[in-house]
């Protein structure tokens, strides 16, 4: 229980889109609620998919009027959580409608569309909280603060992979405004910014790798990225590359690595769902690996942690601004793409507001450590 804010009145939610989500974004919920924090007062969406909202949250109000839905006054916070090319102009009605928006991956699908927001969000004074929230989760923090601290000297290189075979229950994801990078790449993107900063230049190869698609049983043509190498130049000779689309079966390895002058940091699991980190550093001479703190750490965390900024009058450390960077990059990406040639990304980036980083090691557990003698 958060004792400092448990005895204001809840903040009320409301979540357009019952889709494949809906269920996770309502175990969070359920914790809000369980510590008196949030309640959810309504769910938003077609009227095909009333009966499966209330199956998942029964009690809870419908509406199929998303109009009417954003006019209700018990509503604090709307979740957005609808196909990706419906999030900017959902996001931005309800920042008009003076709500706070937790908008799901990418908050935008063009350039115009997230400096809109950014700007509506700003006029109305409201906050707006795009995933993914990977920057939020104890093994980010934990590899950011010995990064901060120079543990493995200064971070020169970085390699990013995300990837799986491909949804088989909507076809958005294989159309224009879908695609493998804002569906898949957007994770890896937004925790290398994250960790190294902004980005300033982007070069990528994409493609689609598998023409038709199966969805619901029937064949759909792909016309958005599903297979993309992107590089990164962060300035100073600092390079990343990202692997990421539906062309990945299965994976072993790191999801994430980080090559500093002095060592090498390695995130396990996936930056959405991390399984502890391996730590190399030259004067130690060995690798360290440290087990996973918060195994049920829930990628829907920007719930919880927009709820508790509104609730202590914070500013959230998930920003549209990061966001929108990330935005930048991935449009980038699916230019140079088309045409083979670099893009410069222009948006900025200030550091992540770490300021509860650990002042020492980090508290992870060291899981097993091998000593490589030299010859």
């Amino acid at each position: 229980m958060i004792s400092d804010i448990s005895d204001r009145p809840p903040l009320r939610i409301g979540i357009v889109g019952p889709g494949n989500v809906l269920e996770a974004y309502l175990r969070a919920a359920d914790r809000l609620r369980a510590q008196g924090l949030a309640e959810v007062a309504a769910i938003c969406g077609p009227e095909r998919r009333r009966e499966r909202a209330l199956r998942a949250a029964p009690g809870v109000e419908f509406s199929s009027e998303y109009g009417a839905f954003l006019e209700r006054r018990d509503i604090d916070i709307v979740v957005i959580l609808t196909p990706m090319a419906e999030h900017a102009p959902m996001a931005r009605a309800a920042l008009e409608a003076g709500k706070h928006v937790l908008v799901e991956k990418p908050m935008a699908v063009t350039l115009e569309e997230g400096r809109d927001l950014l700007a509506v969000a700003s006029r109305r004074k409201v906050h707006l909280v795009p995933a993914p929230f990977t920057i939020l989760s104890p093994t980010f923090r934990a590899i950011a603060g010995r990064i901060r601290r120079g543990e493995i000297g200064r971070v020169v290189s970085a390699r990013g992979r995300y990837g799986w075979a491909g949804p088989d229950w909507a076809e958005w994801f294989y159309r224009p405004g879908g695609g493998a990078i804002f569906d898949l790449g957007v994770y890896n993107l937004t925790t290398l910014t994250g960790l190294l900063g902004p980005v300033r230049r982007v070069v990528a190869l994409t493609g689609v790798a598998v023409p038709e698609r199966t969805v619901c049983g029937r064949a759909v043509r792909a016309e958005a990225e599903d297979n993309a190498h992107i590089l990164l130049d962060f300035g100073e000779g600092r390079l990343a590359a990202v692997t990421t689309g539906f062309s990945i079966q299965q994976y072993r390895g790191p999801a994430v690595e980080l090559y500093g002058t002095e060592g090498t940091i390695q995130l396990l699991g996936d930056d959405w769902d991390p399984d502890g980190y391996e730590v190399w550093m030259n004067a130690a001479g060995c690798w360290q690996r440290y087990k996973e703190t918060a195994p049920d750490w829930p990628w829907t965390d920007g719930l919880r942690h927009l709820v508790e900024c509104l609730l202590r009058g914070r500013k959230p450390l998930v920003t549209p601004e990061h966001a929108f960077h990330v935005l930048e990059v991935m449009v980038s990406a699916q230019e140079s793409g088309r045409d083979g040639t670099a893009r410069a990304v222009e948006s900025e980036l200030s550091a992540l507001a770490l300021d509860d980083l650990p002042a020492g090691v980090s508290p992870h557990r060291i899981h097993d450590r091998t000593r490589i003698e030299s010859d």
